[in-house]
């Protein structure tokens, strides 16, 4: 039950932010929809739509596509899937006549009425555009779904939108429309290439922080075999990478970030890893996501290595996560006014966490490294800052 109410939850987050003009922004909610319920036809669907306004139209086809293979009797959002197909190809008659199936049992889609306004005017039938238009902005209270859809040319060749241009759509035939916005047949091979990656990335929003998670434990069931023991024997723990403050070996730095002591130890930190790292990847990247694991649990490293005693045998990732955890914050934070009170309340959330875990660190006997924690979190913090693509509008 809970899940189901996330995902309705961010179903409305991605349909208002296409309603305010914000289609990355909505590809963000629909994501966070498709970590939750990947065979979800709506959610491949605002997919489409979201990507429709980013200009990806390689990535609509294939989410529609994935609409008609979850719906193969047909349903609503396989017409309107069929509809967004049909408008790629400027079939524009066979694309209001399925929105308008779509509408009749779906009425109040906000949507799908700025759809049909879009739909209407490339046919040339502006008065109907306009009650269209009209009827899209009540439902959503008042949305103008800029840059919702692809740019329309007139009979003498000048571009605009169909409903409220953008102030960065081109407004000339001699200013062509950016390469992300361009037709599929326009784009160069790289950048078809590049196209198709972005998308099957799409697919496995969790792709690092699973990697990430599964090169940890393949490490660890090693560890686990030379010691035979689940707690694992110092001197494996040594020869594997283990980091030993101030001895010389600055490989060990890296090395023991992928090491783990005992069967808890990995636990906690994969288990902390999952909860955090998903959400973050998806914030940041997959690309800057990984630069703040690695660079924090250098950081974290040098910090132990400085700071810890020579006897003191360090492994684990603890500061990697710490500096996952520190760019979250730093997001939530960054994003604050756009994201409104559930921004403030992610922001509670992530602080009282960051004092607990701070303060098992200090408690007495908790054998933690409280310099490889503190080191990872303050790169992790000015990573997300420097890293980090703050939300231009409000889309909760």
């Amino acid at each position: 039950m809970e899940a189901q109410t996330d995902i309705q939850s961010y179903l409305e987050r991605g349909k208002q932010a296409l309603a305010e003009g914000q289609p990355r922004e909505a590809a963000i909610a629909f994501a966070h929809a498709a970590q939750i319920d990947p065979e979800n036809p709506k959610v491949h669907l605002g997919l489409a739509e979201a990507n429709l306004g980013l200009g990806d139209y390689r990535v609509v086809t294939l989410a529609c596509k994935k609409v008609q293979e979850l719906q193969p009797e047909g349903g609503p959002e396989s017409l309107l899937a069929q509809a967004l197909l049909a408008l790629l190809e400027k079939r524009y008659d066979q694309a209001l006549a399925q929105v308008d199936q779509y509408i009749a049992q779906e009425p109040a889609n906000a949507y799908a009425h700025a759809l049909r306004s879009y739909l209407l005017q490339a046919l040339g039938q502006y008065y109907d555009a306009g009650l269209a238009r009209s009827r899209a902005a009540r439902l959503s209270y008042g949305g103008r779904f800029e840059r919702a859809f692809p740019p329309l040319e007139d009979s003498f060749g000048y571009r605009g939108v169909s409903s409220s241009p953008s102030p960065s759509a081109p407004t000339s035939p001699s200013q062509p429309l950016p390469q992300e916005q361009a037709p599929w047949s326009q784009r160069s091979q790289l950048q078809r290439q590049i196209t198709r990656g972005r998308f099957i990335l799409s697919r496995y929003p969790r792709l690092v922080t699973n990697a990430l998670i599964a090169i940890n434990v393949g490490v660890f069931l090693a560890e686990a075999f030379l010691s035979q023991s689940l707690f694992i024997d110092e001197n494996v723990l040594y020869q594997l990478g283990g980091e030993v403050s101030q001895v010389g070996d600055y490989w060990r730095i890296f090395t023991a970030m992928f090491l783990h002591a005992n069967i808890l130890h990995i636990f906690l930190n994969m288990f902390s890893l999952f909860l955090i790292g998903s959400a973050t990847e998806l914030f940041y990247g997959k690309i800057r996501y990984l630069i703040i694991y690695l660079a924090s649990g250098i950081v974290g490293g040098l910090a132990t290595y400085f700071l810890m005693p020579t006897t003191v045998l360090s492994v684990g990732a603890s500061g990697a996560i710490f500096g996952v955890f520190g760019a979250l914050g730093a997001f939530y934070i960054m994003n604050r006014r756009a994201l409104g009170p559930f921004g403030q309340g992610a922001i509670i959330n992530w602080l009282f966490w960051l004092g607990l875990n701070l303060a098992l660190g200090f408690a007495p006997g908790s054998n933690i490294a409280v310099s490889d924690h503190i080191g990872g979190l303050i790169t992790g913090l000015v990573l997300g800052f420097l890293l980090g693509r703050p939300l231009e509008r409000r889309f909760l």
